[in-house]
């Protein structure tokens, strides 16, 4: 069940559904999800949003350029992270896009690598945002 996998009560699923489906992310009978649409607010309206906020060091899980898969691309002495006790690496702390994401990330490695890609839109820099774009953009449009 998509609520338990993502460690978010039903009904905030709810909620989540019709405001996606008003603003057209998904059909009408929210099953299917607008990909185009679905993108373009990823990378034009969700650093709005979702606006990242740096807080100070703490112990935590990677995320956006400290996240493995962005270290192949960049070489950074500045962690990112998101706070979890239970996290393996200190760094600056981004406040997640909801509270128990770093419980669902821990389940779902693809999950992780999507959610860690849509920091970087948050708080990257030109260079790091381009590939952060290619890479969801790959996600959503060559999956098979």
């Amino acid at each position: 069940m998509l609520a338990e996998s993502l460690f978010i009560s039903s009904g905030e699923i709810s909620e989540s559904l019709n405001r996606s489906r008003t603003a057209r992310l998904i059909d009408h009978n929210k099953k299917m999800v607008n990909k185009a649409s679905f993108y373009e607010f990823l990378l034009h309206g969700l650093p709005f949003v979702f606006p990242g906020e740096l807080g100070a060091l703490q112990r935590g899980i990677a995320t956006a350029h400290s996240h493995n898969f962005m270290k192949q691309y960049f070489d950074s002495n500045t962690n990112y992270i998101w706070p979890d006790y239970e996290g393996s690496l200190v760094g600056l702390a981004l406040k997640p896009l909801y509270e128990n994401q770093t419980k669902a990330v821990k389940f779902d490695a693809k999950l992780y690598e999507v959610l860690a890609l849509i920091d970087v839109l948050r708080i990257g820099k030109v260079r790091e945002i381009e590939v952060a774009k290619k890479e969801i953009h790959k996600i959503f449009f060559d999956a098979k």
